[in-house]
């Protein structure tokens, strides 16, 4: 409880920031399966983008597009043609590469871009063949693209002769790129930073792209209409993005795919893919290049780009890129009865090495040798294809991209769920998804290492102790985690009895916990996000064999460079534990594995430094424990007394999560909560979003014996039912939250922090709750100790007064000493009474009791004051 002022975030600009947009885009391409160059397949690209503008957006300027572009092959002849006059002396097709780069407008900007650029290709031994100028013509732009416009030139990088094949030179200019960008990045005499961005920098593809409308590209690049501009294939990408900032950089195609849909779980995976960097190493890149590469993610990219991102570093570690997308967009595996099991056994070694990168998605790619495209697992982002008579493949977000004659149709079809479409240049080909994943599936025996190293949770050894319940303790233990008689009774008892979840009617007229009198906990001060505008949430129910709770606990291996020992973790059928499973990994003495409890405990007294210093100390000894070796850390509040209070379970987990992942620390270790406090699936979901591997409720398996033998539920439900009961409770009720979001898998919602926080101040969040939106601020870590202690006051009363109970809550059950609702008895029958008796002075009566109800702390948007502005005479 605090009485704190909210405040609205004055660190922030805007109340919706950037990186909370969506998008929902057109995406398509074109090819000629025999790798075939011509003009005709860059024109048809540039076609499919007009066709696609109803997918694309613009601001309140009708020429200012939300972001087009096109990806094509190096266009040799047009370059040969065009070169010369710069100066630049091209060597024969596929020994130089080609970078489509934005620079500051400023001339000694852009140049001090440059010289960057030639003192990296020269440090890599690779040879600047000279820049040239892209032609724009901008008339036709709008003013607010036109504000952010950058110069626009493209680098020639000759191939040296100690690089044998092109994928050795793209791992080489990979380096390059990433070292210019990190290298500008870090120049404070570049002011206009902002406008550097390398498009694409490649031996094999290039990019046109911006902040243009689909019909804005080809005119904006008179490059496109040059004839002697030839290609084999186009990828086009036209973007819709609502409630976000287009910019010139974020226009697709990126430099593998264009992307339709959203990344659900993204800063779930940007956490762990800069966890795991601390891991990379590669036989292509020695241990100081790879530094040089670090970090794989910018931040305050869409998601687009930092799918793009993690995709490459997957391809330049050596994987195929069809290899690298069934990684990141696996099919639904888990509970798939007619998958062969070579196909399992590859989804299933590599959930081990990465999270799914979920949520509705149609992706297509190139890597200028194969063009493909590939649906998520849910296929809630359709695409079509047509083949031609004449080897053309067109796929498209809908069909009627380019008009085809009848007869020339060889072949319709559409992307189906998890499924990959894709055309091998080389050979000349559409490579069914049977035969593409078979031959990836069978390149390592990926079966033989599960087999070895996979270990379940029943296979480990019985612990040789288990926790005995305390009964006499009970209530004192629930009020000290601020247990009510509604957790009990209208919550906990339908999940023990039934498996389910409580139902109860929408809507909610109680108070945030900011703005609440009552004590609250710390979960209730987050809020879950849900599936908005053009992105789905999932029928949990209906679409079960895509969703999946089953998960892994332990370290994890180097994803650039997998081994047997990849796939060395411990796989458990649920987050939630009971008490034998937990106490499995409390004493584990197997195949080296090594398991470390840490109290999170504090002595209450200290009060908010005394609390902030407890997690402090947990966080050391979680980063020591993880040097020592252990595999696994316990993070536990048993033990509580008199003098010592628990870390709220979340604060706890979220402060050690970050800071494992600041360290580089959290792959090695598996985090466990052991915890009173988590009764709901609200809590659960929490923890789980914040980084936790598993959870152990020992309070509500206690509470649920408690239960029983108080009769509160039915003599029919033992100890051991109502736990599977439960824990069953849980596990449908955590897939109901993630399905909120269009997140199919509790590995993907892992650390996924889908949360916003209503009532917590900047400083509080940045620190234990990094990434976490706070729009309305509010307490901090002083307020958090304050109703940890008064909570735990009430269980350990200095001077015991009266018999100790639970209050009853009031919050989904109206109580006169509970919980405030807007709408009470009283207010419920002045409004009926006044309606059915035509009583216009009780229904004042109403409107006065619910306006002063408001006033009175009940509803956020009566503590904001609106300054009153002159008049505007609007007649001119």
């Amino acid at each position: 409880m605090s009485e704190q002022p909210v405040q609205v975030n004055e660190n922030e600009n805007l109340l919706y920031p950037f990186d909370a947009g969506k998008d929902a885009c057109g995406v398509g391409f074109v090819a000629n399966m025999k790798n075939k160059k011509s003009h005709e397949i860059v024109q048809q690209g540039v076609e499919i983008l007009l066709n696609l503008n109803h997918r694309g957006a613009c601001g309140c300027e009708i020429n200012t597009g939300d972001g087009a572009g096109i990806l094509i092959q190096i266009p040799d002849k047009f370059f040969r043609k065009n070169c010369s006059k710069w100066g630049i002396q091209l060597p024969k097709e596929g020994e130089y590469a080609v970078g489509s780069v934005f620079l500051p407008k400023e001339s000694n900007q852009a140049k001090a871009c440059e010289d960057i650029f030639a003192r990296v290709i020269k440090e890599e031994g690779q040879e600047l063949l000279g820049w040239r100028l892209v032609p724009t013509e901008n008339a036709e732009v709008g003013p607010t693209a036109r504000a952010g416009e950058p110069a626009m030139k493209q680098i020639f990088i000759g191939k040296s002769a100690s690089i044998k094949d092109s994928d050795a030179f793209e791992r080489k200019l990979f380096l390059i790129r990433k070292r210019v960008e990190h290298a500008v990045s870090a120049d404070a005499k570049i002011k206009e930073k902002s406008l550097f961005y390398v498009t694409t920098l490649s031996c094999r593809t290039i990019g046109y792209k911006g902040m243009l409308t689909t019909g804005q590209v080809s005119p904006y690049f008179p490059d496109l209409r040059d004839k002697d501009m030839e290609s084999a294939i186009a990828l086009v990408h036209s973007r819709f993005s609502t409630n976000t900032f287009p910019s010139w950089d974020l226009a697709h195609p990126f430099r593998y795919i264009a992307h339709n849909g959203e990344i659900n779980t993204l800063r779930g995976n940007i956490n762990w893919m800069h966890a795991r960097e601390a891991l990379f190493e590669s036989s292509h890149y020695t241990p100081e290049e790879m530094k040089r590469i670090l970090p794989i993610v910018r931040e305050g990219q869409s998601d687009s780009a930092t799918f793009d991102n993690a995709l490459e570093i997957l391809v330049m570690g050596g994987r195929s890129l069809p290899h690298a997308i069934m990684m990141l967009i696996p099919e639904a595996w888990t509970g798939h009865a007619t998958m062969p099991q070579y196909k399992k056994d590859f989804y299933h070694f590599h959930s081990c090495l990465m999270e799914p990168w979920d949520g509705p998605a149609s992706v297509a790619f190139t890597d200028g040798q194969v063009i493909g495209a590939i649906l998520d697992r849910n296929g809630l982002r359709p695409s079509r294809y047509y083949v031609t008579t004449d080897d053309m493949v067109v796929m498209a977000s809908e069909v009627g991209v380019l008009d085809i004659e009848p007869k020339k149709i060889l072949k319709k079809g559409r992307l189906e769920p998890g499924k990959m479409f894709l055309i091998d240049l080389k050979e000349g080909r559409i490579v069914e998804d049977v035969e593409i994943k078979e031959k990836i599936a069978k390149e390592q025996p990926y079966g033989e290492w599960l087999k070895q190293n996979l270990t379940t949770l029943e296979n480990l050894p019985e612990a040789p102790h288990v926790p005995e319940p305390d009964h006499e303790t009970v209530l004192k233990r629930q009020k000290a985690f601020g247990y009510t008689h509604e957790d009990v009774r209208i919550l906990m008892a339908p999940m023990a009895i039934n498996g389910e979840e409580a139902i109860g009617s929408m809507g909610d007229d109680t108070p945030m916990a900011i703005l609440s009198n009552k004590n609250q906990s710390l979960f209730n001060y987050f809020r879950q996000l849900f599936a908005q505008v053009t992105n789905p949430p999932l029928d949990a129910i209906r679409e079960e064999l895509v969703t999946s709770v089953n998960t892994t606990i332990g370290p994890e291996g180097n994803i650039l460079k997998p081994t047997s020992e990849s796939c060395r973790q411990i796989e458990l059928k649920s987050p939630v534990l009971d008490n034998d499973e937990l106490a499995k990994f409390s004493h584990i003495s197997y195949k080296g594995y090594k398991a470390i409890t840490l109290p999170i405990l504090y002595k209450v007294s200290s009060g908010g430094d005394g609390l902030a210093s407890a997690i402090e100390e947990v966080r050391l000894k979680a980063s020591q424990a993880a040097k020592d070796g252990y595999q696994i850390i316990i993070l536990s509040d048993r033990g509580l007394d008199h003098d010592h209070a628990p870390i709220p379970s979340l604060l706890a987990i979220a402060g050690v999560h970050h800071h494992l992942i600041k360290n580089g620390e959290r792959t090695k270790v598996g985090l466990i909560v052991e915890s009173g406090e988590p009764r709901e699936v609200h809590h659960f979901a929490l923890l789980l979003g914040y980084g936790a591997n598993a959870i152990n409720p020992y309070l509500a398996f206690e509470t649920l014996d408690d239960m029983i033998r108080r009769g509160i539920l039915p003599k029919e439900v033992d100890h051991k039912t109502a736990v599977k009961k439960y824990i069953k409770a849980a596990n449908k009720g955590i897939v109901k939250v993630i399905s909120k979001m269009g997140i199919s898998t509790i590995q993907s919602y892992r650390g996924a922090q889908i949360f916003e926080a209503v009532g917590l101040n900047k400083e509080f969040i940045n620190k234990y709750f990094t990434w976490t939106l706070t729009r309305i601020e509010g307490i901090g870590i002083n307020e958090i100790a304050k109703e940890t202690e008064q909570r735990h006051r009430e269980a350990f009363p200095e001077r015991p007064s009266r018999e100790l109970d639970l209050e009853w809550g009031g919050r989904y059950q109206w109580r006169r000493e509970g919980e405030k609702h807007l709408f009470n008895p009283d207010t419920i029958h002045k409004l009926q009474t006044s309606v059915k008796t035509k009583n216009y002075k009780l229904f004042k009566d109403y409107s006065k009791d619910v306006n002063e109800q408001s006033r009175a702390l009940a509803t956020l948007r009566r503590q904001s004051d609106c300054d009153s502005a002159p008049r505007i005479d609007l007649r001119g």
